[in-house]
């Protein structure tokens, strides 16, 4: 038994025992969390200690026994219609939940810090007081606070990390941020500027905001999505980076897409942050300037090609499939052509999936087609088009 942050709990400070997981008639020998309480009901320490009774090497060791139910209670994804979900009931899990509640890891979250805006009764109740300046702040200073702070950048680069610093300690603040002002922010979240942060990642890489999928983790990339925290996830976007906007491989690096394109579908389109997970698959890269950085954070060999390239893709849908459900949405984003199309119609049948570079952007031009003509009149035959530029990105 040990305690997270090396912390003893006196026996008479002891008064609340809680499990890490409760699994409703299953019984599962899974590690005890230990709160450590005072006589008065409140946490003798703000920081509260963590007690394991089992550690993970004791679980594997040991395998809890699991008695199912009839009818499965694991959920995945929107809707389980085949039961693939429960299909991976036994497989290894995260040993422990930790949940915030209040004090100092609750202004450490991302999900639930509201920062200035925490009102004097949540100060209380969170047990706050003191970890904020006696100020409260509405969202609405907030907003007009930051971007005053995001204006005096004369680098979009710099803007671009502000913006990903708050999106990682202020959440809910951030989409409020860029759902109030697109215009200015979607050149900053995304294209062009995140071109440059893709270039650039290894140095500006801070924490982690995605899964990296790398041919180290062929044979276990089921667990591997069990680390992610969010188990409902709906939308996957999942990038190789071969073929990064116009910049070309960028390897690992690639992450920047994934990410950036998931806040849009946030801000613009309303999709549950929990509910998105950005993926890059790490097989390599031919580009030797990133193989000779010493920055570079992916896989530093070669891409890997055929069979092998091929078996950690279906390794991976598969998995996706498994632990997320069958209507989980995977988007390829910045696939190099030779992969993009087959990957389609390979999966096209099997598992939702959409390509934004092929589909996607026929889909605007055709929409920018048809709202012109309602303007102009004629049909399609009757006017001539002008192509500007190349491959999918190419104007009308």
């Amino acid at each position: 038994m040990f305690s997270l942050n090396g912390t003893n709990f006196p026996n008479d400070s002891l008064s609340g025992v809680s499990r890490c997981l409760i699994q409703s008639r299953k019984k599962v020998s899974f590690p005890m969390v230990v709160a450590s309480v005072s006589p008065n009901g409140r946490p003798a320490d703000r920081n509260v200690s963590v007690l394991m009774e089992n550690t993970l090497k004791e679980m594997k060791e040991n395998s809890p026994v699991i008695e199912k139910d009839s009818k499965s209670t694991v959920t995945g994804g929107v809707g389980d219609v085949y039961g693939e979900d429960s299909a991976t009931e036994d497989q290894t899990i995260t040993p422990w939940n930790f949940s915030v509640a209040s004090g100092y890891s609750l202004l450490r979250n991302p999900h639930y810090n509201k920062g200035l805006a925490f009102s004097e009764k949540e100060r209380d109740s969170h047990y706050l007081r003191g970890l904020l300046p006696p100020v409260v702040f509405n969202h609405e200073l907030q907003v007009k606070k930051l971007m005053n702070n995001l204006r005096q950048y004369d680098v979009p680069l710099q803007r671009y990390m502000a913006m990903m610093d708050l999106q990682e300690r202020n959440e809910r603040l951030f989409y409020k941020l860029l759902m109030e002002n697109v215009e200015e922010l979607l050149p900053v979240v995304y294209t062009p500027t995140v071109g440059e942060a893709c270039q650039k990642y290894g140095s500006i890489f801070r924490r982690p905001q995605g899964l990296f999928i790398s041919l180290k983790e062929k044979g276990k990339i089921l667990e591997v999505l069990k680390n992610w925290p969010e188990k409902k996830i709906q939308v996957i976007v999942v990038t190789d980076g071969e073929r990064i906007l116009g910049l070309g491989d960028l390897g690992c690096q690639g992450m920047g897409i994934p990410v950036g394109k998931l806040s849009l579908y946030t801000a613009l389109g309303g999709i549950r942050p929990s509910s998105c997970l950005p993926v890059t698959i790490d097989v390599g890269t031919n580009n030797e300037k990133l193989l000779k950085d010493e920055f570079y954070i992916g896989l530093r060999q070669r891409r890997a090609r055929g069979q092998e390239y091929a078996e950690l893709l279906d390794e991976f849908m598969s998995a996706v499939k498994q632990t997320y459900g069958e209507k989980v949405l995977i988007q390829f984003e910045d696939f190099a052509n030779h992969n993009a199309f087959d990957l389609l119609a390979k999966y096209g049948t099997s598992h939702l999936v959409f390509n934004d570079d092929i589909q996607g952007t026929a889909s605007v031009v055709l929409a920018g087609i048809m709202a012109a003509l309602n303007l102009v009149g004629g049909n399609l035959a009757q006017h001539k088009f002008l192509f500007l530029g190349a491959g999918e990105v190419m104007m009308f």
